[in-house]
Formats: C-alpha cells, sequence, structure tokens
C-alpha cells in the first residue's frame, strides 16, 4: 500500500512550479512596460502578492500545517506511527481529509491504540492513505462523485447544492481550505474508513 502511495505523488509536481513561473514573467512583465509609474505601483502590486505566496513559500507542508494545529494532533501521531508524515512532506499536491482529534476519539474504544502498534502500521497506513486524494482541490472545485485516493480505492463525494455543505463519505468537512505549500487540508468529523476495512 506504501508502494502505490508513493507512486501517485511522482506524475503530480508540476503545478506549482508552473504557476510560479507565471507568476514570475507576470512580474517581469509589469517591470519592463512602465517607465514613469513603477516605483509607486511596485510596493502595492508585490505585498498582496507576497502575503499570497507566504504560505507555499514558506515550505509549510500539509503535515507542518497540521502539526502546527492542536486539533490534527492525534492525526500527526498516526501520520508518523504509518510513516506516512515523510510522504506528505513531499511535493505533492496532496488534498488531505484531516480528521480533528474528536473524530478519533470516537472510534471504538481501544481502537486507536490498536492501530497505532507497529505490527498494525500496514492497516493503519490503508486507512491514513484513504482520506489522501493525490491532487490539491479546493472546497469551491469540489463537486459530487467519486474522487481517487492514496488507497487505491475512491471516495464518495456529496456537495448539498443548498447549503454547499460537503459530505466525504459519513463525514462532514468543518473546516475547509487550509493551504500549505503541497496541497491543502480539510477538517473532518469522522475517521473514513475503506469500504473493505472494519474496525
Amino acid at each position: 500500500m506504501s508502494n502505490a502511495f508513493h507512486n501517485f505523488s511522482k506524475p503530480l509536481t508540476i503545478g506549482l512550479v508552473s504557476l510560479g513561473a507565471v507568476f514570475a514573467l507576470g512580474a517581469c512583465g509589469d517591470a519592463g512596460d512602465v517607465t514613469a509609474d513603477p516605483v509607486e505601483e511596485t510596493p502595492t502590486v508585490e505585498a498582496p502578492a507576497e502575503e499570497e505566496m507566504t504560505a507555499a513559500e514558506t515550505g509549510s507542508t500539509v503535515v507542518d500545517i497540521a502539526a502546527s494545529d492542536e486539533s490534527f494532533s492525534t492525526l500527526v501521531t498516526a501520520l508518523e506511527a504509518a510513516g506516512l508524515d515523510e510522504v506528505l512532506a513531499g511535493e505533492g499536491p496532496y488534498t488531505v481529509f484531516a480528521p480533528t482529534n474528536e473524530a478519533f476519539a470516537a472510534l471504538p474504544e481501544g481502537v486507536l491504540e490498536e492501530l497505532l502498534l507497529p505490527e498494525n502500521q500496514a492497516l493503519l497506513t490503508q486507512i491514513l492513505a484513504y482520506h489522501v486524494v493525490p491532487a490539491e482541490v479546493l472546497s469551491a472545485d469540489v463537486t459530487s462523485g467519486e474522487a481517487p485516493t492514496a488507497a487505491g480505492v475512491p471516495l464518495s463525494i456529496t456537495v448539498d447544492d443548498t447549503t454547499g455543505e460537503i459530505m466525504i463519505d459519513e463525514a462532514t468537512v468543518i473546516q475547509a481550505d487550509v493551504l500549505a505549500s503541497n496541497g491543502v487540508i480539510h477538517g473532518i468529523d469522522q475517521v473514513l474508513l475503506p469500504p473493505d476495512v472494519a474496525l
């Protein structure tokens, strides 16, 4: 399962680099076209651009972002136990549907402790990989249907056209669009289980 997870990150590394090139070219074009006014325009244009790109350029990966948010501390512990923290620190892009600490606490008693044992690493990896989509998908771009996951089994996504509420299997997105340098995190209120896994 871990090998399959590694395989999908390779073809998906060009988007952010291309986006960076577009920003760079745009900035060069502005500087070359204007002769008299650029001194006044430059601070106005560059400051917001730097602010927008700060999260990506600081190198804060989805794992770094999750580790900096106390509500995802159990997820980070699980990622480390599965060895996926290093994978998700890669280039991505990744969309991580991140269960909160409360979501993990709602698992049957003793299940989380069992999953964190070294002998259950393969099962834990399979479950966590089911929370990862190998692409960056913002909430505004989510549509009802299925999405491929790093576990090789698709997620079922339902978007309520009236309220905009997003359901991932039986879980609800409660915190959307937490941006990182290599993707995005959406906080969810339940731990997702692949169809062939029962706890």
